[in-house]
């Protein structure tokens, strides 16, 4: 089993480091620079050519059954998911066979509706305590799933 990371933009990287630790997991923080390796010797930090999806594309090659992905992601999801991977979003919520394709669908609609809005500004609500919370209590269930 290996913790997968989609690094660049993940404000869990802590938290799955620490839950790996506990759980004796190995974890690859996967990304295109900008972070610092980890010294933990469960982290390896694998960084990817420059480009648009380069890390997507390595995770996806890698992950499968028995593996666990954190990813904000939903086309890398949907391809981690497919190859018999439990996948977890930053906020906690699992990515599955029975969700994935509502998530797609409703990734999709939202890219039509702010390119059909110029004026629509910025994201959601900011990442709160509760969130770190809830992906922590998951990311532990699904470590042990795995397992």
């Amino acid at each position: 089993m290996t913790l997968y990371v989609d690094a660049d933009a993940c404000p869990v990287k802590e938290e799955c480091i620490r839950a790996a630790d506990r759980l004796r997991v190995p974890v690859k923080m996967v990304c295109n620079g900008g972070i610092r390796p980890s010294p933990h010797p469960l982290v390896e930090t694998v960084f990817v050519t420059e480009g648009p999806d380069e890390a997507d594309k390595w995770i996806a090659e890698r992950a499968g059954k028995g593996d666990v992905v954190i990813t904000g992601d939903i086309p890398l999801a949907a391809k981690c998911v497919e190859a018999g991977a439990l996948v977890l979003k930053h906020n906690g919520e699992a990515l599955t066979e029975a969700n994935i394709g509502n998530a797609l669908a409703t990734r999709d609609l939202m890219a039509d509706l702010r390119s059909a809005d110029p004026f629509r500004k910025g994201g959601g609500r900011p990442f709160s305590k509760q969130d770190r919370a809830r992906f922590s209590s998951a990311l532990d269930r699904a470590l042990r799933a795995a397992a």
